[in-house]
């Protein structure tokens, strides 16, 4: 069975994104390209059982086993040595992607405090889309009680669109909830 937001994407937004913009080929019409999910742990170096919850977490959101990021320098006013782990990443694509993008429009999101939709301005000049998360506790798959500190997380979504306007259009129409 096919992701619902792909299905989405094939049936109403690439022929509104066609008809906006005016798209002589297919091709052009911007899409998703990927998800990058980022959990970045300074306080790693000195207690490093925390990583090991962030991975797992990680790996429960995302549905999918995620890198572990190490330092590539030492900078001795952080306490930081080269190699030491310092954060852990995954990179959705295909179903996957779709999948998390549904989870993350339709229930994480609305499950923020005092949400009012996101951000528009947070488009990088290219199309592509940058948000972060305070605690991860606004995804259903994480219990609660398993939590030993909350950890934020930064979701890049990547598109083939090239201008901001393109990127927003293509968000908005697969139900991105942005604020006015």
């Amino acid at each position: 069975m096919a992701a619902r937001l792909r299905e989405l994407y094939t049936t109403k937004v690439a022929p509104a994104l066609q008809k906006d913009f005016g798209y002589k080929n297919v091709m052009a019409i911007p899409k998703i390209e990927k998800v990058s999910i980022n959990i970045g742990l300074g306080e790693a170096t000195s207690n490093s059982k925390l990583m090991d919850g962030a991975v797992v977490e990680l790996g429960t959101i995302a549905g999918q086993k995620p890198v572990v990021t190490r330092a590539k320098k030492s900078i001795a006013a952080f306490k930081l040595r080269e190699g030491v782990a310092i954060g852990c990443m995954v990179t959705l694509r295909g179903d996957r992607m779709y999948e998390f993008l549904d989870r993350l429009m339709n229930i994480a999101l609305p499950r923020v405090r005092d949400f009012r939709g996101v951000n528009p301005k947070s488009f990088d000049g290219r199309g592509n889309y940058t948000l972060g998360v305070k605690d991860q506790l606004i995804f259903p798959e994480i219990d609660y009680n398993k939590i030993e500190k909350t950890k934020g997380m930064n979701i890049c979504i990547t598109t083939t669109a090239g201008t901001d306007a393109e990127g927003l259009a293509l968000l908005k129409y697969m139900g991105m909830p942005f604020r006015n």
